[in-house]
């Protein structure tokens, strides 16, 4: 299940989620979680999904930027943010962690 973001108090409730599941379990994603936030914010152009489950949103986010649908997800075993064309399931075309330099984000999400 989906739920879409209509507003700005959703998008804000799906980040903190994001940030609070990070502190505890993936904190080498916390930073760059809002500089990712924010690149999606200036890329998207149409509207962003977040997983839903049991009424909580999960990790996962979807975004159309361009004519193409992206997947992000946080990748347990690899402890990093992933940027997958078209779905979850889909090719991996960044991962993306506190290691990550901000202008790698920018650079990545301006050539999606």
């Amino acid at each position: 299940m989906s739920r879409t973001v209509t507003d700005v108090d959703v998008l804000q409730e799906y980040i903190a989620g994001v940030m609070e599941r990070a502190s505890h379990h993936a904190g080498n994603i916390e930073e760059i979680a809002l500089a990712v936030a924010g690149a999606i914010i200036w890329r998207k152009n149409g509207p962003i999904r977040v997983g839903e489950r049991e009424g909580h949103m999960t990790n996962v986010l979807w975004v159309t930027i361009g004519h193409r649908k992206y997947a992000l997800s946080y990748n347990h075993d690899k402890l990093v943010i992933e940027v997958r064309g078209d779905s979850i399931r889909g090719v991996v075309l960044a991962s993306l962690s506190n290691a990550t330099p901000l202008s790698d984000v920018k650079e990545c999400f301006q050539s999606l």
